[in-house]
């Protein structure tokens, strides 16, 4: 099972390294060995469902993007300002259109 036809892979490394965690600090998270998110990773394995689901909430991301059923990916703007909703919307709309 390759990366390109399964991103889970993938996107299990990028967003861990997004979160600034290391591969056995996210095992220790999970209660599980280093061995095992480096198999994930490497897309040796895949993880069971409860997995997939507690590694989305840790990412805050749906379990569809984590799987490559969706592109797109969710933010929580729970707490936030209704001004601070409108400027992240604005941000993702110059992005879309390619402005800076």
């Amino acid at each position: 099972m390759g990366k390109e036809l399964f991103p889970l892979a993938e996107r299990l490394k990028i967003l861990r390294e997004k979160s600034g965690k290391t591969q056995s600090e996210l095992a220790k998270e999970l209660g599980i060995t280093r061995s095992s998110v480096n198999a994930w990773e490497q897309g040796l394995s895949i993880p069971s469902m409860p997995y997939i689901v507690e590694l989305a909430k840790l990412h805050l991301v749906s379990t569809d993007y984590l799987l490559g059923l969706k592109e797109t990916q969710t933010i929580s703007v729970s707490g936030l300002s209704d001004k601070q909703v409108g400027v992240l919307v604005e941000l993702v709309q110059c992005f879309h259109e390619g402005k800076e």
